[in-house]
Order: C-alpha cells, then sequence, then structure tokens
C-alpha cells in the first residue's frame, strides 16, 4: 500500500483535465481530415466527408462537455449499474483486442474485401468486451458488414471488391 500523503488528505482529487482536451484535439483532427476528403458521389449534396465531419463536431461537443464536467468537479466513478471496479487496474486483453479490431482493416481490406474485414474487426472489438461467441460475433460482423458493402455500393462508394480472395 502506497504512503498517505499528508498534503492530500482531504483535498480534492486530481482533475483529469487530459480526457477533455484528448477528445476535442480528437474532434478537431476529424474536422480538419473531413476538409481533405474528395467527395465521391453527389448523393443529396452530400459526400462521406460529411459523416467524418459529423463525428468530428460530435466529438467537439462531447470534448466540451467533459472539460464542464471537469471544471465543475465531477468525479468519474463507475455507477453500480456498470458492475465495475474503480480501483482494478486496465485490462492489458481488452486493450490490445480492441486496438487489433481497429487497426486490423488498414492491413486487412484490400487482401480480404469489407465485409470479411468487418467481421473479423467486430470479433476482435466483442472479444475485448468480454464476448466468447466467436462464430457468432463472426456473423454478426458478416452481416453487418455485407449491410454496410450493399448499401454503400448503393450510394456509389466503392469499398473495392466484395471478396477479393475469390476474384
Amino acid at each position: 500500500m502506497p504512503p498517505i500523503d499528508e498534503a492530500r488528505v482531504g483535498a480534492a482529487p486530481p482533475r483529469p483535465w487530459w480526457i477533455g482536451l484528448a477528445v476535442l484535439a480528437m474532434g478537431l483532427v476529424w474536422i480538419y481530415g473531413a476538409t481533405s476528403i474528395q467527395s465521391t458521389t453527389a448523393f443529396v449534396g452530400m459526400g462521406p466527408e460529411v459523416m467524418v465531419a459529423a463525428v468530428g463536431a460530435g466529438l467537439v461537443v462531447l470534448g466540451v462537455l467533459l472539460l464542464v464536467q471537469i471544471r465543475q468537479g465531477v468525479t468519474f466513478r463507475p455507477q453500480e449499474e456498470e458492475n465495475a471496479d474503480a480501483d482494478a487496474p486496465p485490462s492489458r486483453r481488452a486493450f490490445l483486442f480492441s486496438l487489433a479490431g481497429v487497426a486490423l482493416p488498414l492491413a486487412t481490406i484490400r487482401w480480404l474485401g469489407f465485409p470479411l474485414t468487418a467481421a473479423i474487426g467486430f470479433t476482435l472489438v466483442t472479444h475485448a468486451f468480454g464476448s466468447h461467441r466467436t462464430l457468432f460475433d463472426l456473423a454478426v460482423g458478416a452481416a453487418l458488414g455485407v449491410g454496410a458493402w450493399f448499401m454503400f455500393s448503393k450510394l456509389g462508394i466503392d469499398l473495392g471488391p466484395f471478396l477479393p480472395l475469390i476474384r
């Protein structure tokens, strides 16, 4: 057990300003990135950059709200319904599974295609959240990936070949 710092006894807990600033900065990066995306379709006058900018704007709003809450001294403790232990160390396994699920498309989408990459990425993220139903997660991820691929195709947005391996 670490020694008690007498100067900190009764003092307010440190405020995690960096969380709000990081979310705000991430939103600004998304908005800036949206300006460099060339529109590939004119569906209702909107291209893919609109969604990227919308996500960026949402992150900016959330970052500002976090900063306001931090300024007001709101503490970030798990609620009872979350069934989480606030003193538990972060799960390295969950972080790595999430990171792999998000980074995987960068390496595999050209060779596996969007639906298969989406299925594998979805499965990795569900396992990060504690799922142990690999085949079910793959099936759900594949269904979402196939649905997204067809919807983007109908809008005229090319996500590459459906399954490049069977070409």
